[in-house]
């Protein structure tokens, strides 16, 4: 039996999340516990990097040992084990893999670092619900799109990525967080923009859709200060003068038009990227995948142009251990695993 094809433990930390998630198979679900940090974190507008690192370290433990019981297995049973390493918050990836190398040493099961973005991508392959990604579907693209990263990736098999376009400065899920502070609507931006947005016209204000030259390329820091520009204006207000916060159906209204802009926006060179590649797939990964109104819009786009459209749960979108399982089920079938040297990195080739 190859490794991919026994029960793997999954463990995620690389922002605010602590996770652990056991998949069998590489692609069946046994268990995903999550213990979230947001409402920690809610109360500064953002994550705090070093209280991240200490909530993982307090709840590390009792998390991975939910999974194996959810799973109803223990040490013995698994196959191996993989842990991200990065992107992310350096002293949370560190709580992480330190445990991981300790499971390790203690058991002697094979240990692998995940890229967290390809773990993200790997996320579609899970055959929890829906329509997953098969093999047989490659090569095909897949939008990355997060609080860090708006990615463009062409999947040519699992594990094989090439990024064809990237965000230029802000990424979309930052956009989200940076006009939902403007708006007055709290943290996490994405979600907190799209319940105000749901009482909204996104057609109230013509925000504008950026574009990178004749590339593909995501840039959305103009889009928030066009966002401030549109208040000002409201508000007649000179551009020196920082706008106050909006209410009511005004609040709403520029949630709506925002959300609108940036989900065009990544509905646009998604679509440009999957005719471009002569693909019959698309896929979705990271956080702002699960934004309700991106997952409609390229189903719409999709459907029109007979492509097949999947997308994880919603679930399986934001930070989890179950995306984090898959990718290393496929990484010990496909190379040598790593050992206690493994390392963290704030940022990684892709």
């Amino acid at each position: 039996m190859s490794l991919s094809e026994g029960l793997i433990l999954g463990i995620e930390t690389s922002c605010d999340e602590t996770a652990a998630a056991v998949v069998a198979g590489g692609i069946h679900v046994r268990s995903s516990v999550v213990a979230s940090q947001e409402r920690v974190h809610a109360a500064f507008g953002g994550v705090v990097p070093e209280i991240a690192s200490r909530k993982h370290t307090e709840a590390l433990t009792g998390v991975v040992e939910a999974a194996l019981r959810e799973a109803e297995i223990g040490w013995s049973d698994l196959s191996g084990i993989g842990v991200t390493n990065g992107p992310g918050l350096i002293g949370s990836l560190l709580v992480g893999v330190s445990a991981a190398k300790a499971y390790h040493a203690a058991t002697g099961l094979p240990l692998v670092g995940i890229n967290h973005l390809h773990a993200h991508v790997a996320a579609n392959f899970a055959h929890i619900c829906g329509d997953p990604l098969t093999c047989d579907a490659l090569p095909a693209i897949c939008l990355v799109v997060s609080g860090g990263h708006s990615d463009i990736v062409f999947l040519r098999r699992p594990g094989d990525y090439e990024v064809l376009a990237a965000t230029v400065d802000d990424a979309a899920g930052e956009a989200f967080d940076k006009a939902a502070r403007v708006l007055g609507l709290g943290y996490p931006g994405g979600p907190a923009i799209a319940r105000a947005a749901e009482a909204g016209n996104p057609a109230a204000y013509a925000l504008p859709r950026p574009r990178v030259g004749e590339s593909l390329d995501f840039s959305f820091s103009g889009l928030k200060t066009a966002l401030i520009r549109q208040l000002q204006q409201i508000q007649g207000l000179p551009l020196s003068e920082q706008p106050g916060e909006p209410t009511g159906q005004m609040q709403a209204d520029l949630a709506a038009s925002f959300q609108s802009a940036v989900v065009e926006t990544l509905v646009r060179n998604t679509m440009q990227a999957v005719t471009a590649a002569g693909v019959s797939d698309l896929a979705i990964a990271g956080g702002v995948a699960a934004n309700r109104l991106l997952r409609e819009r390229l189903a719409e786009e999709c459907a029109a142009a007979s492509i097949a459209f999947h997308r994880p749960p919603p679930d399986l979108c934001t930070d989890n251990a179950v995306m984090i399982a898959i990718a290393a089920a496929r990484r010990l079938d496909n190379g040598a695993p790593d050992n206690l040297n493994l390392d963290v990195y704030s940022a990684m080739p892709r």
